[in-house]
């Protein structure tokens, strides 16, 4: 059961609103060629692909000040009016990037809308997660924490397989022209007719901020300034454990494309893999999730990192040498699962640990830096770095290095899940291990 008042209706219409959003968000990565070809036409293909991807990252820029500015609504107003604001805001940019002319018709000014367009759903997408992973974490029961959180993470994996299949299917459907021309228009269009479903199952949800809890670290006493400076730690760690994740995320995201432009794959092969991705990786968020509210959150957060590590340049190798279909689909499945293990676990982890007045404000804008830092810049650089180098390999060492980043600040968070901590308090993940 969830929290007094609060259903599984209440949390599948929370976690379909927020794959509602995150589908309109990551659709731009799956079309970054086409759109790169509509609205950043170049005689060089690189060139143009390298200005959609900079587009992509556009709409980062804008993440950490929605993190703050819809976080401290949803800490102040409510989780639901926020979760609103956001996916509403989100809602009319995705539907201008759909409308919006080519640069052949409207010459600069489709560029400068689109990138003004990207940056509204940064804003958005900024304060959609702070408001609604606290929702899920507040509508959970104690023993349940874990599992209901991942499906934050599990609804944008979500996001992602609907969006890939779009993609595949739209890619296998039409001739390489029409994709190329208005394809891409088609996908973010379905995400447009789902705007006013979005608005009406978020419109029913109950509140969440003022109900109880027996979390220690919601009754902390202080004003803001006071409760920051008291979970530093956390937001420290924190983001350093996010910045590694979104380096993996939008590595893994970037397969598609990968695919395409290093290895000489179909399109419609590529978009697979990537369905592969979101498949396995939703898998490995809910399982994590689950297997935390067992054994506890930081296990199950550190040892899968300890396999992804040991896997990850073998399978690249073999996916790059390979060149089949075999290995680029279960190479994806073998690091997307591994790599996305601990990130259910997280999300709970850490918004359990922040108190009540700040953990949208906080979770919200420590993740959207992390992602304005890292998951603007990530498809820009392993995009870049084999263009120079000549190696197929670089993303493979770009993201090995932000995982050993991720694996020392994970060791390094306390463990957080009721069913492990000793006296109603937070404990070191690693004195808890030792001391079994």
């Amino acid at each position: 059961m969830s929290a007094p008042g609060l259903s599984r209706r209440h949390v599948a219409a929370a976690v379909i609103g927020n794959a509602l959003e995150f589908y309109d968000f990551v659709t731009y990565t799956f079309f970054a060629l086409q759109i790169g070809r509509a609205f950043f036409p170049s005689h060089d293909e690189y060139v143009s692909l390298m200005l959609s991807l900079g587009t992509f990252g556009a709409g980062f820029v804008m993440r950490p000040l929605g993190g703050v500015v819809l976080g401290r609504y949803a800490d102040r107003a409510g989780r639901r009016p926020a979760m609103l604001l956001s996916y509403l805001l989100m809602g009319v940019s995705i539907l201008v990037v759909a409308l919006v002319p080519p640069y052949s018709v409207l010459g600069i000014a489709a560029p400068v809308i689109v990138i003004f367009a990207r940056m509204a759903q940064g804003l958005a997408l900024g304060g959609e997660v702070g408001s609604a992973t606290a929702f899920l974490m507040e509508a959970a029961p104690p023993e349940k924490r874990g599992f209901y959180t991942a499906w934050q993470a599990g609804s944008q994996y979500a996001a992602s397989i609907v969006g890939s299949l779009v993609g595949a299917l739209l890619s296998a459907s039409l001739s390489p022209a029409v994709f190329s021309a208005y394809g891409w228009r088609i996908a973010f269009g379905l995400g447009v007719l789902t705007i006013p479903f979005g608005l009406l199952i978020r419109n029913s949800l109950p509140e969440t901020l003022h109900l109880p809890e027996a979390t220690p670290a919601s009754d902390r006493p202080g004003d803001t300034k006071t409760l920051l400076w008291a979970n530093a730690r956390v937001i420290v760690l924190g983001f350093l454990v996010l910045a590694a994740g979104t380096i993996f995320t939008y590595v893994s995201n970037y397969m598609a494309t990968f695919a395409q432009t290093v290895l000489h794959m179909g399109s419609t092969l590529a978009l697979c893999a990537t369905v592969v991705s979101g498949v396995t990786g939703m898998a490995a968020g809910l399982f994590s999730g689950a297997l935390s509210d067992r054994f506890g959150r930081w296990r199950v957060m550190l040892w899968p990192r300890f396999v992804y590590l040991a896997g990850a340049y073998p399978v690249y190798a073999w996916i790059i040498h390979a060149h089949s279909a075999t290995a680029l689909l279960l190479g994806t499945a073998f690091l997307q699962f591994s790599g996305g293990m601990g990130l259910g676990a997280f999300y709970a982890a850490m918004t359990e640990s922040l108190p009540k007045p700040i953990r949208g404000t906080v979770f919200g804008t420590v993740y959207a830096t992390a992602i304005a830092i890292f998951g603007g810049t990530t498809q820009v650089a392993i995009t870049w770095l084999p263009h120079v180098t000549g190696s197929p390999f670089a993303p493979a060492y770009y993201v090995i290095a932000a995982s050993v980043i991720g694996l020392i600040a994970t060791a390094l968070m306390m463990e957080s899940a009721p069913v492990r901590r000793q006296d109603g308090a937070p404990i070191q993940g690693a004195a808890m291990a030792s001391a079994e």
